[in-house]
């Protein structure tokens, strides 16, 4: 068996300790988008140098309460330094619960508010075309869960519609609808709403940079499955007890060695 990406490790670690630091995170919904939002990075064209830069992908993270794992990733990539995300949550600063895109280098927009974040997205690819920006794409991470809210569907609708084939749609299937509205075949209703769909395992970085890289004559719809808590076995049983939960002084110590104990 392989060892998790070196830098997913990485990731997952300074999650987890941001969380212990400041009591607060969505830790097992950070954890599932790690790989996707690495591969998205190490993919898109973006400058951290120049997060305004006119030629640039735009990347907008609909379920924002996984917005760590993108401070995170972020910070990988050389937006900013890590250690001004450990003031995560905590009173004045600019690393909110949710991000905030007129506070922190690479966000594109302030979401968190479930079903919105692909509509954003679909506003920003019309906008491109109507610029006649052509070389410049659009994606968007939507969750499984804020996939109950109609205005997903009423997004696809319109980006299909429009034919915006400049957009791709990452739906991080993790399960968290499992008390929700079920959704068993999110492929197969993508493409019924006139998607370009595939399906992709959400843990593999090789995988999801070849996805990321493809074009089509509409919006692309890639279901990425993954595990709420991937890489710590105690969150990937009691996802839902770890919600809104920082770790414990033991549970620290026992994620913590999880994680470094994780093959895949």
């Amino acid at each position: 068996m392989n060892m998790m990406n070196p830098e997913c490790l990485k990731i997952r670690k300074e999650i987890l300790k941001i969380s212990k630091a400041t009591g607060h995170g969505h830790i097992p919904s950070c954890f599932s988008v790690v790989e996707i939002l690495y591969a998205l990075y190490d993919t898109i064209r973006h400058d951290p140098k120049n997060p305004s830069w006119d030629k640039r992908d735009i990347f907008i993270l609909s379920k924002g309460h996984a917005s760590l794992a993108l401070y995170c990733i972020l910070s990988e990539f050389g937006y900013f330094d890590i250690s001004k995300v450990y003031t995560f949550g905590q009173f004045e600063s600019s690393f909110g619960c949710h991000p905030d895109r007129f506070k922190i280098p690479g966000i594109e927009a302030s979401t968190g508010s479930l079903g919105h974040g692909i509509g954003l997205a679909a506003g920003a690819a019309l906008a491109l075309k109507i610029n006649n920006d052509l070389d410049r794409r659009v994606y968007t991470v939507i969750g499984d869960g804020e996939s109950n809210e109609g205005s997903v569907w009423e997004a696809v609708m319109v980006a299909t519609n429009l034919k915006l084939d400049n957009l791709t749609v990452i739906y991080d299937n993790n399960m968290s609808h499992a008390r929700g509205l079920q959704i068993p075949n999110p492929k197969e209703r993508l493409r019924a709403f006139g998607c370009e769909t595939s399906e992709v395992n959400g843990h593999d970085l090789r995988a999801l940079k070849k996805e990321f890289k493809k074009a089509g004559r509409n919006v692309r719809a890639v279901v990425a499955h993954t595990r709420k808590g991937y890489g710590c076995s105690t969150m990937v049983r009691n996802h839902y007890e770890w919600h809104r939960k920082a770790p414990s002084d033991q549970e620290f110590t026992q994620l913590l060695k999880e994680l470094d104990e994780k093959t895949v």
